[in-house]
């Protein structure tokens, strides 16, 4: 049996999780923004318009909410993840070797991609927002309750140092989602299969795949 007829690129509890998710990011950015402007730490503020919550009480509320569902999110994630085999399968980097292979493909605009086949370097700033995400929510916990999560704050430094580390984890992830957003643009048919199921390309996999 061909498996790169019969398997969707996407499966559906992944398709949900990653709209889940993504929203989430979003709201706790926008809303990371406008508790920012409260007391920026750079000597720039983001305009009204690109934060969320209105005042700072407002985005407090809808950054902790938004992590709260991203934590459901990444926990539902994770399980799914490990037991049906999607992290061995799509998410684990590679080799270094296959890794620089495909990242001097990429920087010469001649890394393939085709529906269902992740590269190593896909792979590698897959696994890196994971973690990144993972550090931010776990930073914006020790600055959240400094005093009640003290051992917490601690292990970063103390809450000037997390709190650099926090905002640093934002802009990581903010890179992130504008490099996606690129990749999206120069391959639109990747946004319709995490809209619909859509049967991947396996078959036929180009110079880059790791499968």
């Amino acid at each position: 049996m061909d498996r790169g007829r019969n398997h969707l690129t996407h499966s559906l509890p992944v398709r949900i999780m990653h709209w889940i998710g993504a929203t989430a990011v979003i709201c706790m950015i926008l809303s990371g923004w406008q508790i920012y402007n409260a007391s920026p730490l750079l000597p720039f503020t983001f305009p009204r318009w690109m934060t969320l919550g209105g005042w700072l009480g407002g985005g407090i509320a809808w950054h902790l909410s938004a992590m709260w569902v991203l934590f459901a999110d990444g926990l539902a994630y994770l399980a799914y993840g490990i037991f049906s085999g999607h992290f061995r399968r799509d998410i684990l980097p590679p080799r270094p070797k296959i890794i620089l292979r495909d990242l001097d493909d990429a920087l010469q605009f001649r890394l393939g991609h085709q529906l269902g086949s992740y590269n190593g370097v896909q792979r590698l700033l897959y696994m890196g927002v994971i973690i990144v995400i993972c550090l931010a929510v776990v930073t914006g916990l020790s600055i959240w309750k400094p005093v009640q999560l003290g051992w917490l704050t601690g292990l970063f430094g103390g809450y000037p140092v997390a709190r650099t580390i926090h905002l640093t984890m934002m802009v990581l992830i903010v890179g992130f989602l504008i490099i996606h957003l690129a990749l999206v643009i120069l391959f639109p048919r990747t946004l319709v299969s995490m809209l619909a199921p859509v049967r991947s390309e396996l078959n036929n996999a180009p110079r880059g795949s790791v499968r």
